[in-house]
């Protein structure tokens, strides 16, 4: 039996969904008061608890024989840093402390390919470089690092098989909880969107991911970690293609990154107060100008991963959107 953590998430549901398709027994964890719409209609067994309590963990865990470990908080807004240090280290802690309680065979934890020490532009990310707090950015990117130290200390004390992987920036379908993509393409389709800034960004299929996660927990080497990447993407490349599968006109605007990152320090407050996800923060241009070329060749010649076009999965993640009633229409 597996357990999966964080199986509401965009990653976790559809990681449920390929489970189950190929007939395995899946328990899913999700907190008391998630909105469980992404796992509606699935064989199986959802099982509420909490990573930052651990006798939840322990009681999710027996009988598993893998767990694959999402939970946890993704943002890109700034003022967050106690709970991404509760949730995201200490979740990793917990998750740990109950896999060995549980004897579970193989923790699968996905982190973050911001959790890797980033060299100078020009020099590609792979897995010869560092997780290391001090050389990240942003407090997410911290915490999924210092999470990860954490698990690959864990495993080097013994007593725990775990492998880790490091998704880039996902797209695709089954995006219940509008990631933050998911946003930028509601607010291109609304209208919303009268801008952009230059700079580039790696992304990789949802579907995707899924299937390396899988084949890490029967392929992967105990305290090695995989790179998940898809393809760089520059802004305006991305803007074209949801031109062409929304038929509306791509923003012309090109705001220089240096007012833009200016801009997003007000703008995580205007986010805050109108409750809705952001798309523009400074934490985002700072990454749209950062280092984004990345190497999935360990996990292509390890574990067999591969990866499809990125202008298919922005396409189904448009139609998704559509089938469910979620792309806005402009008046």
């Amino acid at each position: 039996m597996i357990v999966v953590t964080g199986a509401t998430g965009h990653i976790g549901n559809v990681l449920v969904r390929e489970l189950i398709t190929r007939g395995q027994i899946v328990r899913a964890l999700v907190l008391p008061d998630d909105d469980c719409r992404s796992l509606a209609g699935l064989n199986t067994e959802i099982v509420y608890g909490d990573v930052t309590d651990l006798k939840s963990l322990e009681s999710a865990f027996v009988s598993a024989d893998v767990v694959f470990h999402l939970a946890g908080i993704v943002t890109i807004m700034p003022g967050m840093k106690k709970m991404l240090e509760r949730v995201n280290v200490g979740g990793v802690r917990n998750v740990a402390t109950a896999c060995r309680a549980a004897g579970i065979r193989r923790l699968v934890y996905t982190s973050s390919i911001h959790a890797i020490a980033e060299p100078p532009h020009g020099i590609v990310i792979n897995e010869s470089q560092p997780f290391d707090p001090d050389r990240v950015l942003g407090d997410y990117a911290r915490s999924k690092a210092r999470a990860t130290l954490l698990l690959l200390d864990e495993v080097h004390k013994g007593g725990l098989d775990a492998v880790i992987c490091c998704p880039t920036g996902v797209i695709g379908p089954w995006d219940y909880g509008i990631s933050n993509i998911g946003q930028l393409i509601l607010d291109f389709a609304s209208g919303h969107l009268k801008s952009y800034v230059r700079g580039a960004y790696d992304f990789v299929d949802v579907r995707d991911v899924t299937n390396g996660l899988i084949l890490a927990a029967e392929k992967g080497q105990s305290g090695h970690y995989y790179i998940f990447s898809g393809a760089q993407v520059q802004v305006l490349e991305l803007m074209k293609e949801l031109e062409c599968n929304i038929d509306y006109p791509a923003p012309t605007y090109v705001i220089p990154s240096a007012i833009a990152r200016a801009a997003g320090v007000l703008a995580s407050i205007y986010y805050r107060l109108i409750r809705r996800k952001p798309v523009f923060t400074a934490y985002s241009i700072d990454v749209l100008r950062s280092n984004s070329q990345m190497s999935s060749a360990r996990a292509r010649e390890e574990l067999g991963f591969t990866t499809r076009p990125w202008q298919d999965s922005i396409h189904d993640h448009v139609e998704w959107f559509r089938a469910e009633e979620m792309l806005p229409t402009r008046s």
